[in-house]
């Protein structure tokens, strides 16, 4: 546990990235693709490691809201429905420190499984 503590939380006005700035001076740019497959609910994570879930086709996913949960998280709402992930500041600043080896990991992930970033014939919801 990091105690995070963010000074700023800004959704862009495209919906594709929110920024987060922290105290310790830190500031990471996190993608709505990257925090939906990094989603912390049960949903993707599961109940255990064994029960992670890999979540492809989510190129364009945006988050459609961000709601603050008391005054330690925030849940955010991506267009698809998914809407179960409470982002606690300590996960937000994780993601953020560790989003290049995550999202790498991620594609290996996608391409030992042979999935796509992008949705095969899906319709956006909006």
């Amino acid at each position: 546990m990091t105690d995070a503590w963010p000074t700023e939380i800004k959704l862009h006005k495209d919906r594709r990235a929110l920024t987060i700035a922290f105290e310790d001076g830190s500031s990471f740019t996190l993608p709505a693709e990257y925090l939906r497959v990094e989603s912390p609910s049960a949903e993707v994570q599961g109940h255990s490691p064994a029960d992670r879930q890999l979540v492809a086709g989510k190129r364009e996913v945006r988050v459609d809201e961000a709601i603050p949960v008391g005054n330690y998280a925030v849940r955010l709402m991506f267009d698809d429905g998914h809407s179960t992930g409470i982002y606690t500041w300590d996960i937000l600043h994780t993601l953020g420190r560790e989003q290049e080896e995550r999202w790498t990991r991620y594609l290996q992930e996608l391409a030992s499984r042979n999935l796509s970033r992008d949705a095969a014939g899906s319709v956006r919801r909006h």
